[in-house]
């Protein structure tokens, strides 16, 4: 196959983004913003994918969608949540997290993360770093969160990182962030990196791309 056909077979299997499955109709906008950065906090433990998204969907369905909600909700109603989704492992440390994150972004800007966007002046480097301000949320989840907003935010592009890389390697696309993205079609840099993440997670689905 052509590298054009496999990122076509891929986004055939795979071309979702997490924003979606979790129910998240992204845009510049305060509430997809925040559900999008639990999501990223939640996808940066080591637990399945699919549990993060769960508990993001489950979240959000108890009220804790909005940075107020989040707050004002007790710890156990965090964790009962979470639990709900199976999200056990960490269901403890993640609702604090959770709670102290909600607060951060209230205190720090007003519970908007556009005002963070406007603070890192069109820099993607400083959004990461601003990100990493809340709790849990380190590089990795900084990156799961710009990988996923660059949908919103054109600065950020191409955010393709490490793990986008690795899944592009496994299945014989361009390990070099500028000339995979020139393989996404209309553009959409964001589809192409989560269904490369899905790969780089999943030998079987690999192997199925790459078998055409």
């Amino acid at each position: 196959m052509s590298e054009r056909e496999t990122v076509r077979t891929l986004l055939d299997q795979a071309g979702q983004t997490y924003a979606a499955e979790a129910g998240i109709k992204l845009a510049d906008k305060p509430a997809p913003l925040y559900r999008l950065l639990v999501l990223s906090t939640l996808l940066s433990t080591r637990i399945s994918a699919d549990i993060a998204v769960a508990a993001a969907r489950e979240l959000a369905g108890a009220g804790m969608g909005t940075p107020k909600g989040m707050s004002e909700a007790s710890w156990q109603d965090r964790v009962d949540a979470l639990g709900r989704a199976h999200y056990k492992r960490y269901d403890e440390q993640t609702a604090t997290a959770l709670g102290d994150g909600a607060r951060h972004l209230l205190d720090e800007y007003d519970g908007d993360l556009r005002k963070l966007r406007k603070r890192a002046d069109g820099s993607a480097r400083r959004v990461g770093e601003l990100l990493t301000g809340f709790p849990r949320l380190g590089p990795v989840g900084a990156s799961i969160f710009t990988r996923e907003a660059q949908a919103v935010w054109p600065e950020l592009r191409p955010a393709l990182d490490r793990k986008v890389l690795d899944g592009a390697r496994r299945i014989g696309l361009p390990a070099h962030a500028d000339d995979l993205a020139k393989l996404a079609p209309k553009g959409d840099v964001t589809t192409l990196a989560a269904a490369l993440v899905r790969v780089a997670l999943d030998k079987k689905l690999a192997d199925r791309v790459n078998a055409g």
